[in-house]
């Protein structure tokens, strides 16, 4: 059962293994659009690898001529037989086993016109090899570096599609991870494996192909410890994949946990709770690193197993090719030449046994990236978008149902009419269902059942852009991005506005005095998300950016939450202004602020339970009346 610590870490991490295969194919198939380039690549990366696999075979060639060479010098210009027979005779037959079969003219030296020709050819033969690989590594970083590039994109679309509930669900240090480090995981493991893999498996073929020709004997016995480097290298990546999902599992929690810890550090120390957030800290992190130390060191007992394997199939290739010189069946060269491939042969073995963990751990984050590209998306867009005939701001909600849980109802057959120009507040207790409503008007969330007018054309048939367009919204948590002030203003329009328009909508949300009063006025650069100035000046700056986008619909929800009463007063005076004309949504918990609201919504689970002018629900006495009088108890209380 999970205690709490694990609830601290965001829930019992799933410890399912991933599919591999199907992740796999997946993620080798972001590789199509680069057809011609892998092409391309393929067809360098054959060549190469034909032209190296060519080179043992000529100095193989090399050494059996100086062989002959060193065997024919020293006999008489006798023919081949009865030089060997002389030969025989001399030595009791020690070393003349060696010539039977073997290409050497008696009495003739060392050919070293021929010997130099092999060797400026084996020499020319690596040269264009190595050139031919070079072009295939090139191609290879082209291939991949693009798809990582698409995958971004796909990333990136992928988010803006994304309902808000997503994201209300998902910690964002967890989306963090899944964007950047998992993509940058996935681009190592195709850098790194994609061409040497490749190039590995090609070689296999080319020198496998080879030893058959040189030795069918001593190929079979190379290839009998093969199917014991299958087994180890499946049986160790069947124990290392889940280490490697876990892996990444925790380092998306543990990102999450940091980026929390990071945002809120202030809260963090106000309350206290630094050794609280250390010892998370501590467990989550020991948690990645058990899993980290598991993944990695299950797999890299491969590669001194394949390297115990390859060794062995070295001592059986040396001693049965040397049984089958001594019987005069190979050559010295051919035997030279066997040796060097089969070493070629279990290099690539070990170089696909050890990119397994790497290529693991790519297909873990490519998994998470699919799991991300597959989640569940927005409803999509009409075909035929309607608009309205005219923005006036008529909002209208018929029999409007909605549920962020299928068994949990929030909102039930709520009706509400709200005509042009007309300001409503919402108000109620926490929970009530208020910052739902704006939600399900902007679109936000659609609804479960019912419709939401605008100017009389169904908002669910009208493009999002379009909706948000007429609507200007402005949240109790401020955003600011890293920039000057005046960029941030002017990110309330969709088109380019003049410094005049700017400093207009900061007189209007009466932010231009103290934006004045800064050193370098609106040029003065903000860190990230308004570090440098106090929370009401974020808000009022906010309130400028909302106000510029002259919508036909504003939305404050709790925006005056974070300034002194002084601000506050004039942001009333702004909005006075402001609403004429133009349809304002006001969410507020202080009920002081929306006395001279046209219409004050009273909403309880989900429901208009009373709705008016402040006096007439002051003497209505219901719920507005007990929530204003407990406001006014807890004020007098405050003085007091």
């Amino acid at each position: 059962m999970p205690g709490p610590m694990t609830r601290l870490m965001g829930g019992v991490p799933d410890h399912r293994s991933t599919n591999f295969k199907a992740s796999g194919v997946r993620l080798l198939a972001q590789l199509q659009p680069e057809r011609m380039a892998l092409s391309g690549m393929l067809t360098a990366g054959a060549c190469g690898v034909g032209l190296s696999v060519a080179g043992p075979m000529i100095l193989g060639m090399a050494t059996d001529l100086v062989f002959a060479g060193i065997a024919g010098q020293p006999m008489s210009d006798d023919d081949k037989e009865q030089a060997v027979e002389g030969l025989q005779g001399r030595d009791d037959g020690r070393g003349a086993d060696l010539l039977p079969g073997r290409d050497f003219t008696p009495g003739h030296s060392l050919d070293f016109d021929a010997l130099g020709a092999l060797l400026l050819a084996a020499l020319s033969v690596f040269l264009l090899a190595g050139v031919l690989m070079l072009v295939a590594n090139r191609l290879s970083n082209l291939v991949v570096n693009r798809t990582v590039f698409r995958m971004r994109e796909q990333v990136q679309a992928k988010l803006s599609r994304l309902p808000l509930s997503y994201f209300d669900q998902q910690k964002r240090g967890e989306v963090l991870s899944r964007t950047t480090d998992d993509i940058d995981i996935v681009g190592q493991t195709l850098q790194q494996t994609m061409g040497q893999f490749i190039d590995s498996l090609l070689m296999i073929v080319g020198v496998l192909a080879m030893m058959c020709w040189i030795s069918p004997l001593l190929a079979l016995v190379a290839l009998v410890t093969v199917p014991l480097s299958v087994v180890v290298a499946a049986r160790v990546g069947k124990w290392a994949q889940p280490q490697f999902v876990q892996q990444r599992r925790s380092t998306g929690v543990l990102s999450a946990h940091v980026e929390e810890m990071y945002t809120g550090h202030a809260l963090v120390k106000i309350f206290g709770r630094q050794r609280e957030a250390a010892d998370t800290f501590r467990v989550q992190n020991e948690t990645l690193y058990q899993a980290d130390f598991k993944a990695h060191f299950i797999s890299g007992t491969m590669q001194p197993l394949m390297l115990f394997v390859s060794n062995l199939n070295y001592v059986l290739v040396a001693v049965i090719g040397g049984l089958q010189v001594a019987s005069g069946v190979l050559s010295i060269g051919n035997v030279q030449a066997f040796i060097q491939y089969s070493r070629q042969f279990s290099t690539p073995l070990m170089r696909v046994a050890s990119l397994a963990n790497l290529v693991q751990s790519g297909v873990a984050s490519a998994e998470r990236i699919f799991e991300l590209l597959d989640a569940e998306e927005q409803s999509p867009e009409p075909k035929l978008p309607l608009r309205p005939h005219q923005h006036r701001g008529l909002v209208a909600l018929e029999n409007v149902h909605f549920r962020y849980e299928p068994d949990k109802p929030l909102i039930e057959d709520l009706s509400l009419t709200v005509e042009p120009g007309q300001t409503v507040a919402i108000v109620g207790p926490t929970g009530a269902g208020k910052t739902t409503l704006v939600n399900l008007l902007m679109r936000f969330y659609d609804v479960s059942r019912g419709r939401i007018t605008l100017d009389g054309t169904d908002t669910a048939c009208m493009s999002r852009e379009e909706l948000r367009a007429s609507i200007g919204m402005v949240l109790q948590d401020t955003w600011l991005f890293e920039g000057t002030i005046a960029d941030n203003i002017a990110y309330g329009s969709s088109r380019e506005v003049s410094r005049e328009e700017i400093e207009e909508a900061a007189r209007v949300a009466y932010a231009d005095r103290f934006i004045r009063t800064l050193p370098e006025g609106y040029d003065t650069v903000i860190g990230h998300e308004g570090a440098g100035i106090s929370a009401g000046e974020k808000q009022l700056i906010t309130i400028a950016r909302a106000f510029l986008s002259n919508p036909t619909i504003l939305v404050l929800d709790e925006a005056t939450s974070s300034v002194d009463t002084r601000t506050e007063v004039l942001i009333q005076r702004a909005m006075e202004q402001l609403s004429h004309g133009r349809t304002s949504f006001v969410i507020a918990h202080r009920l002081s602020t929306i006395r001279d609201a046209d219409v004050i919504l009273v909403m309880e689970e989900g429901a208009i339970v009373e709705q008016g002018t402040h006096h007439k629900l002051l003497s209505a006495g219901g719920a507005y009346a007990r929530l204003y009088a407990a406001q006014f108890a807890r004020a007098t209380d405050a003085i007091n």
